[in-house]
């Protein structure tokens, strides 16, 4: 799970941002707008943490702009305390929204429900389009037919389905599932991606040139070969 924390004030990100490694979360601790902006155009998260006052502008802009461009959970850390301060921020588009100060871990517990329910697996279940995946029996479905999945393809399937609508990076499918993460210039990657479409059949996974594959919500009529 990787976090992207924006947030100015050294002592609380440099706490945050501990805490957040010690539960087993990988974090990208910006203090700036721009800096937050970058990170996400770079580089997949899977959650933001977004304070609102912030050095070069108000967080309610970057979460503007999150909402125009992206599906990513986004949980506002602020000190602004105020029934309509909530409430502009949760009818601007935040998933959730905490108060300052509050103790860490009432956050990492928001920060986990808020992945689960994004991914929509709090019972396990990955579904898009007729493609289903259950994480807890390790069993695929193609419109009700079995999928014999590798151990490689499942968790390449999982890692796609858990960022529907979101481009997944070579480097992090490569990290996160090849044997030892293996270099960039193999083409392990694509051949276990072009096995997958084989198994599930075309539609599903798109590619993204130079970049990655994505799973989109919504069924694709450019689809592209792997």
């Amino acid at each position: 799970m990787k976090i992207l924390l924006v947030e100015d004030d050294l002592d609380l990100g440099n706490g945050i941002r501990v805490a957040l490694q010690d539960g087993g979360m990988d974090v990208v601790w910006v203090r700036r707008l721009d800096d937050a902006l970058r990170s996400l155009h770079q580089g997949h998260c899977d959650l933001v943490l977004l304070d609102l006052g912030l050095p070069d502008g108000d967080g309610m802009a970057l979460l503007a702009q999150l909402r125009r461009a992206h599906r990513l959970p986004v949980l506002i850390l602020s000190a602004r305390d105020t029934l309509e301060d909530r409430l502009r921020g949760l009818d601007g588009g935040a998933d959730d929204y905490l108060v300052k100060p509050f103790v860490l871990a009432e956050l990492l517990s928001r920060v986990r429900a808020l992945v689960r329910r994004s991914y929509g697996a709090e019972d396990g279940m990955l579904e898009v389009r007729g493609l289903s995946l259950n994480e807890l029996t390790r069993r695929v479905r193609v419109r009700g037919a079995m999928a014999d999945l590798s151990p490689c393809e499942f968790a390449l399937l999982s890692l796609l389905l858990k960022r529907v609508d979101r481009v997944v990076t070579r480097r992090f499918l490569e990290e996160q599932v090849l044997p030892g993460g293996q270099a960039n210039e193999s083409n392990s990657l694509d051949v276990h991606i072009s096995k997958l479409r084989r198994k599930i059949g075309e539609g599903y996974i798109r590619t993204v040139r130079g970049v990655g594959y994505v799973i989109d919500r919504q069924d694709s009529t450019a689809q592209e070969g792997a």
